[in-house]
């Protein structure tokens, strides 16, 4: 089930109240960095999905082209 919140759909994810109470302290720490939990945790899972995307792992014809092109420019 969702909702909306300033034009932008919402949907409820449920944590252990120990983490939601450790997320609470951070944002409290956080001098303004953060308006609520749901933010922090809106932002850290941007975080995480973002450097799962931005991981490239390259085939190994993708490598050795590389390794080929390095050699060429002297660097091994």
């Amino acid at each position: 089930m969702g909702f909306k919140i300033m034009g932008e759909e919402k949907v409820t994810v449920h944590i252990s109240k120990e983490l939601y109470e450790k997320a609470k302290k951070y944002v409290e720490e956080s001098e303004g960095e953060f308006k609520s939990v749901n933010e922090f945790v809106e932002f850290v899972l941007k975080e995480v999905l973002s450097e799962e995307v931005e991981e490239k792992v390259f085939t190994k014809e993708e490598e050795e082209k590389i390794k080929e092109r390095l050699r060429a420019l002297g660097y091994i």
